[in-house]
């Protein structure tokens, strides 16, 4: 068989054995060829389309199943979405009338404040600071300004207003609807006017018996640095994201003229001036 190729090896050995053990052989060829047959079938008839065939309802179609011809069934009587039933609410909204309202829906309690203040420092400082001035540790690395609430377009804003705006978000800001709860919106409403007044409290503002001083002497009677209660300036770091570095409409701290070789933008121009609190 020296000089035979493979091929011609492998049948000269079928060739050279016996009838009964070619008659062996080939019937193991025409079982192994009889069950794979048998399987093909058995995988072919499992590629059925059932469940892409099955009946079922398209949207916006007609259909010949119910009297009425619709495949779209009217919902049961009483159902409501969810939240359907707080929309006109002012307790879930902050707005009366389609405005917002400056009244507060829960009672003014020491304890509400501490919520509040627990909440915005969990929610709120990373853009507008401890003390809300706009100055958050992410705008001091670059993210857009924040609102600064000692200015008089936000002291002068209705309570409704920081309500609508932690529910609905307003330009750069997200709203917080997920992650703060109504009552806690509220709260830190309310902690935010409690900022405001730290800030900026008039002799009206208080008690009788209190008296409003300003934030420069307290700062000097506690031995605190020189400029401590100077206005708040932006960092240089802050940027308005857009191409001429300006809000473009929406309201945020004003960024001063950058300078030559200073990176943009230069200190703001909104700074509190002459801050008190109540003694």
């Amino acid at each position: 068989m020296q000089g035979l190729g493979i091929r011609e090896q492998g049948l000269a050995r079928v060739q050279g054995l016996g009838p009964r053990v070619q008659k062996a052989r080939m019937i193991q060829v025409r079982t192994v060829a009889v069950m794979g047959a048998m399987t093909a079938m058995l995988v072919l008839a499992g590629c059925r389309q059932d469940m892409h065939d099955q009946p079922k309802f398209f949207p916006q179609r007609g259909t010949s199943f119910y009297a009425d011809g619709r495949s779209a069934r009217p919902q049961v009587e009483d159902t409501v979405a969810r939240n359907q039933m707080d929309e006109d609410d002012y307790f879930h909204t902050g707005l009366q009338g389609g405005k917002e309202g400056d009244g507060l829906p829960l009672p003014l309690t020491p304890a509400l404040i501490e919520r509040g203040q627990e909440r915005y420092n969990v929610y709120c400082t990373p853009c507008h600071s401890r003390v809300g001035n706009g100055a958050g540790m992410i705008v001091q690395r670059g993210y857009r300004p924040a609102g600064d609430f000692h200015t008089d377009r936000l002291r002068n804003a209705p309570l409704g207003h920081f309500f609508a705006v932690m529910t609905n978000g307003y330009g750069a800001m997200p709203d917080y609807a997920a992650q703060v709860t109504p009552e806690d919106r509220w709260a830190i409403a309310a902690y935010i006017r409690a900022l405001q007044l730290s800030q900026n409290a008039k002799q009206s503002d208080v008690a009788a018996n209190g008296h409003v001083e300003e934030l420069h002497a307290i700062a000097k009677d506690q031995g605190m640095q020189p400029g401590f209660a100077d206005p708040w300036v932006l960092p240089s770091t802050a940027i308005y994201g857009t191409p001429d570095n300006k809000d473009n409409g929406i309201p945020g701290q004003a960024l001063g003229p950058v300078t030559a070789g200073a990176p943009k933008p230069a200190a703001g121009a909104n700074a509190v001036s002459k801050p008190a609190v109540e003694k």
